[in-house]
């Protein structure tokens, strides 16, 4: 299978937690030539580091809520100045809401947004089994990616994390926070041409198969991205 089309390299990759975006959009960025942008990424690691915005967004993040917009632009903005995101990027994570989606209309155009679709059993399965070498960053799930030896990391050895936005009672308030506040974005995106629906159930290799042919695929009549 080809790589996706070179027409389509700025991409919003949308959908609920534990669909599987992270896994895709590192693909496909691969594929394309332009970075990886998870806004998730961004804060846990500044939230690692001790800076003052990942002091901020950390308390939101633990409680499985949203980290406040201004939040989230500061880290975005100052990333998409970078030299390397100016001929395209797959964004991961981001926009969340209808607030953030004008915000970044207003700071690039974009190509087409992909939708993540997966039931909520299979989203909480992943979510609760989902495990993090905090060495490496690998990431494990107890169910459908378990490690050699329990516990512990392939690679680094190392005990493994769960991750506090990834325990029982935090996925159930991920996951109401989604529907009330990100879903609406589908309209959206919907209304200006730019949404594709794409099935996230299977391995990752389907997963990813349906992906490339969806980017490679003529896009649909565009609308104004600004509303």
């Amino acid at each position: 299978m080809t790589a996706p089309a070179a027409s389509a390299r700025r991409l919003v990759f949308l959908g609920p937690p534990g669909a599987g975006k992270g896994t895709q959009a590192a693909i496909v960025a691969a594929e394309l030539g332009v970075p990886h942008l998870s806004t998730g990424d961004m804060l846990r690691a500044a939230v690692r580091e001790g800076t003052e915005l990942g002091k901020a967004a950390d308390a939101h993040m633990r409680a499985g809520g949203l980290v406040p917009d201004a939040l989230v632009l500061e880290i975005l903005g100052e990333r998409l100045r970078k030299p390397d995101a100016a001929t395209g990027f797959v964004l991961d994570g981001f926009p969340r809401n209808l607030a953030q989606a004008k915000e970044l209309a207003r700071r690039s155009p974009l190509d087409a947004v992909l939708w993540f679709e997966l039931p909520r059993p299979v989203l909480v399965e992943r979510l609760t089994g989902r495990r993090v070498c905090p060495t490496c960053g690998t990431v494990y799930n107890v169910t459908s990616r378990p490690p050699r030896v329990e516990g512990r990391c392939d690679r680094e050895g190392a005990a493994l994390d769960q991750r506090p936005d990834d325990r029982p009672d935090a996925v159930g308030v991920r996951l109401r926070v989604y529907a009330e506040q990100t879903a609406p974005l589908l309209e959206h995106y919907r209304s200006a041409g730019l949404l594709r629906p794409l099935d996230a159930a299977g391995s990752p290799g389907d997963v990813t198969e349906r992906l490339r042919r969806l980017l490679a695929a003529p896009p649909a009549r565009r609308a104004s991205q600004g509303l």
